[in-house]
Formats: structure tokens, sequence, C-alpha cells
């Protein structure tokens, strides 16, 4: 199973290949050059890529200055305003009494100093962390890379889904290892002690690379949380319309991801956004972007696409009906969409690669600048768990619910961002293109949280 955020790959050269970058900062006067860096894929293969950047004074990375297209990065205020979640938070929306669940593989030994780091460092207020290895995990091992590309994960999805509930208590959850058995397993547990309201879920593998009976046994899984009044939310990729090979190589077919197919779950995929320096809203084309070689997404080497496409294992569920282009008989992804792009990613401070790159893990003013759709899955479970508190009960599945603001034109206009720019061709494989509405690239499109979150809340049962 691969990861979905492009913070990891298999070798330093690769690091930043799999869709989503960081730029490490740090706080002296005259900003360092950034280093491009790629972690390692496993059976379950996380994508972040990140690139290093230097803190140039107070909470101020150079790259917030440069514009999209030569290595913008932002921070959690300049998100919070781009997508209007600042609105809410000022009126208490915070997440407050209500639990985000993240779902990763192993173990990361710095992720509650990273967060403090990281609260102290854009002023959020430190939230409850609890960490739980239902199986247990191995020991740490630094030169591991399937252990460091998911600590990379981890602090990812960690960082950014407080950063949009700031006073959501936040549960980690950590399976054993990243074989997708294991990491079923620890979904299964977060259900079954029902631990939280929102389940993210920043990894993904080719769906015809999952064993039919585990494909069965995930399905009823997810129709527990359902039941439970739980939102599933999956990252759909960081690779376009495909998927690395069942084998772990580096050959691609062309294959939607697992478990963002699922009916049950709600599929993230990835923008590029544009942002002013206080975050107003510019706009936001579909993700797809080269780490390297300058051609966006025409070769394995050059990942970093909006992860959809139509699953071959589920039919279309009835809040799709109507939408789905060429394939109106099956399931299609994403839902919807979120900021990705690693030029336009966003700041987080990770102790591990800090480590592995031989620099102090505990060091404040070091940073990284990540994307990947796995940056939007825990986006979203913040936004869901906003949501949860302004209704005051759990919201469960909300599919039925957004795709019926987008049948409506002047709802849809309000509460998302139609984008209506860019494919998701990956490796000399064809893709899709965006269009007006929904559509296998970006889904319906980005959040305007502002009267999203709170019309979700008024709707959902």
């Amino acid at each position: 199973m691969h990861l979905n955020s492009t913070l990891l790959r298999s070798t330093a050269s690769r690091i930043a290949a799999l869709g989503a970058a960081a730029v490490l900062a740090t706080s002296g006067v005259a900003p360092a050059t950034a280093l491009a860096v790629d972690v390692v894929p496993h059976r379950i293969q996380v994508h972040p890529d990140r690139t290093l950047v230097h803190k140039a004074a107070a909470a101020h990375f150079a790259c917030q200055d440069r514009p999209i297209g030569a290595g913008r990065c932002y921070d959690p205020g300049q998100i919070q305003r781009a997508y209007g979640v600042d609105a809410l938070l000022a009126h208490g929306i915070t997440g407050k009494k209500r639990t985000i669940v993240i779902v990763d593989a192993f173990s990361n030994p710095y992720v509650a100093s990273d967060l403090a780091i990281f609260d102290a460092t854009f002023g959020l207020p430190d939230p409850v962390l609890k960490v739980i290895a239902p199986q247990g995990v191995p020991d740490f091992d630094f030169n591991n890379p399937d252990h460091t590309g998911w600590a990379g994960e981890i602090t990812l999805d960690v960082q950014w889904a407080h950063a949009i509930a700031p006073q959501a208590k936040i549960v980690l959850v950590e399976a054993k290892s990243s074989e997708d058995a294991d990491i079923l397993a620890a979904t299964k547990y977060a259900v079954d002690h029902n631990l939280g309201d929102v389940i993210s879920q920043s990894f993904g593998e080719g769906e015809t690379c999952v064993l039919p009976d585990l494909l069965d046994a995930q399905h009823r899984v997810f129709k527990r949380a359902t039941d439970k009044g739980i939102t599933l939310i999956a990252a759909t990729g960081d690779d376009g319309v495909a998927q690395f090979a069942c084998d772990g190589s580096d050959a691609v077919f062309k294959d939607a991801s697992s478990p963002a197919t699922d009916p049950l779950v709600l599929g993230v995929g990835g923008t590029t956004l544009d942002a002013g320096a206080k975050g107003r809203y510019k706009g936001e084309t579909a993700w797809s972007e080269a780490q390297d070689i300058g051609i966006p997404c025409l070769t394995a080497d050059g990942d970093g696409c909006s992860g959809g496409g139509f699953s071959d294992s589920y039919r279309r569920p009835s809040y799709q009906a109507g939408f789905g282009g060429t394939r109106r008989s099956a399931r299609g992804i994403p839902d919807v969409a979120y900021s990705a792009g690693v030029d336009g990613g966003v700041l987080l401070h990770d102790g591990v690669f800090l480590q592995v790159l031989g620099l102090d893990p505990l060091d404040p003013t070091l940073f990284f600048r990540a994307g990947g759709t796995s940056e939007g899955s825990p986006q979203w479970a913040g936004l869901i768990a906003l949501a949860d508190q302004l209704a005051g009960h759990r919201l469960g599945l909300v599919n039925d619910d957004l795709y019926g603001f987008a049948r409506s034109s002047p709802t849809y206009a309000r509460t998302f961002h139609d984008i209506r720019s860019g494919t998701n061709d990956f490796a000399g494989i064809e893709g899709y293109e965006t269009s007006r509405g929904w559509d296998p690239v970006t889904g319906l499109g980005s959040p305007k949280a502002n009267v999203l979150v709170p019309l979700l809340a008024a709707t959902a049962h």
C-alpha cells in the first residue's frame, strides 16, 4: 500500500518523488538554500515529499514570499484564511470536544515535540494528543526507510489536522507494519473502540492490489464506523490516474486508490493553491507538478498529481447519480479536493527527518515544506470536526450532503471552489481533465469552509 503524501520515497535521491515536498527553514538572517529530500515507499507507501527551509524571522519563512512556481509555502494562518476556516475559528468553532483519529504505520519518537514546536511557532494551542499502538510497534529504526517515511506522514497528519481544528483531541493509532492487513487492523481497533468522530487515512494502494477478502473486510469495518456516525476520509494518491505495481516496483498501471474508492469514504484529491501573503484566495488548479525533471507527471520520477479515477470493485453510489463522466456506472474519486502542491506546500516540523539529515531534531527554527494528497485528508478531517462541534453530534457519511450541495448551482458556488484547470495524466498513462462540477481529478473541488461547514452541520442528520 502507498502512503498518499509526497514526503516519502525509497532513497535520499527519491525522497521527494512521491508527491509531497518539504522545505527546511531556519531563523538565520538570510535563508539557507532549500534542500529537496525524498523518503522511501513500502507496501502501503507513504508519499510525503519535503524540502528543508529556514525560518527567516519570528514565525516567517522565506518561501512564504515566493510566488507559485518558485517554491511557495504556507503557514496555518494562510491556509485557514484561503479556505475560510479563519471565520469559523473567530466564532469559537475550533473542534472543541471533538476527536480526530489518525491511522498510520510504525511510530514517530518526535511526534509530541514536533507538535509542540509547531504550535509554539504558529501560536496554536497544544491539543490533547494520545498515541495508541494496539498491536505494538517495532523499535524505531532511523536506518529503516519504512520507519522514517511513515514518521514523516505521522507528523504531517497530526500537525495539519490540528491546524484546522486546533481544539480537537487527536488520537494517533499506529499499525505494527505497513502491510495493508495490519493497517486495517489498526483502523478496526479505532472503530471497535469508538476512539473518535472522524478517521483520517493518508495512504492507499491500487484497488486491484487489495485481496478480495481484505477488501470485503475493510468495507465491513467501514460500515460499522458509519453506523456509529464516524466519518471516514482517505487521500486519493499522488500519482494521478495511476498506481504503483502491486509487487512494490516502480512499474505503474491505471487504477484508482483504495481505501478512497470505498463508497463509505470521503476521497480527497489535490490542487495547487495560489494564495496571497495573508492567505487571500487567488485560485487553484489540479495538482500536477514534476519534482525534478520539469515535465509534469509524465514519468515515475516526476510524480505529483491528484489521484483520481473509477473503481473496478464498487458501483456508482446513489450520491454520485448524475455525476461521473464517461464511467457513470462506477464509483468515481475523488469526492473533494484540497491544497496538495509541493510548490505551495505547508510548513511542518519533522524531527525524525532532521535527525536523518544530521541536524538537531529539536531545533525550533528548522521546518519543512510538504505536500501531497495526504495533506488534504487530515485537513478535511479537521473540517468535519468543526462541523461536528457546530452540529453537536457526529455527521457520519457526509458524501450525500456534499453532492447534494453541488446539485444546486447557487449552493455549489457558495460552498466549493470548482477547479476547472488541469489533468491527472501520469507516466504516459492518459488520465482525466478537470471540468465544470465534479470530475475524477479534483472531485467537487475545494471547500469554502465558512459556508460549507455551517451548512453541512445544519443539513446532516
